[in-house]
């Protein structure tokens, strides 16, 4: 988190210092995010306590501040990585209605996309692709499983894939500029609840998320 925010700071000091007609091959942007996840259930392996029948999850939705890094191996190429961390709860929303079963799963999602700028005059549409791996940082057990004596949670960190298309707008010839974001995930994850050294349960999730950004960009 401390480095998100040192290269959020970092973006911030670039877009503060004085405008200059530049256009070299870095790009840096600073963006509010809106992470929107799927989190159901997929498959059920492990279930020693018995859950409903149809018991079925979702991840609630985080907005958090984020910085990318964009790298321009050509006018119409680039390769752009970003930096953020995102918190979400687990909650059932079928069979255990309301329950919380995960609790302050932080997550890093790392990624690297490879992009291409259209050749079009003012704005600059792009479509890109890459590869993500989900890094949780730590999770806990939600409220709803401490009395089934779950005293430890885990979610697998997995590899996946991302497509992405937005737009950057410049402001006149200074470098400075808006730019407009919208990824979808294509990434998995193993939930684990442990009672003391057994695994209670262990089921399968689809993530996918649609990662929605705005904000300001700096190019230099």
């Amino acid at each position: 988190m401390k480095t998100c925010i040192a290269a959020a700071l970092a973006g911030i000091a670039f877009i503060a210092a004085p405008a200059s007609a530049q256009d070299g091959p870095l790009q840096v942007k600073v963006l509010g995010t809106a992470v929107l996840p799927d989190g159901k259930i997929t498959d059920v392996n492990i279930d020693l306590v018995n859950l409903p029948v149809g018991t079925q999850t979702t991840a609630n939705d985080n907005f958090v501040p984020t910085v990318a890094i964009e790298y321009f191996i050509s006018e119409n190429f680039s390769l752009e990585t970003i930096c953020c961390v995102t918190q979400h709860d687990v909650d059932a929303v079928a069979g255990l209605p309301g329950a919380e079963l995960v609790s302050n799963a932080r997550l890093i999602p790392a990624t690297l996309t490879a992009k291409f700028h259209f050749p079009v005059a003012g704005v600059k549409p792009y479509v890109g692709a890459g590869a993500t791996y989900f890094w949780w940082i730590s999770d806990k057990p939600g409220a709803a499983t401490i009395p089934l004596a779950v005293t430890d949670t885990d979610l697998s960190d997995e590899f996946g894939f991302v497509l992405q298309a937005g737009m950057d707008v410049p402001l006149g010839d200074s470098g400075y500029g808006l730019t407009f974001d919208a990824k979808r995930y294509f990434v998995d994850t193993t939930a684990r609840w442990y009672a003391g050294d057994t695994l209670a349960i262990e089921t399968e999730h689809k993530l996918d998320p649609w990662v929605l950004s705005a904000g300001v960009s700096y190019r230099f």
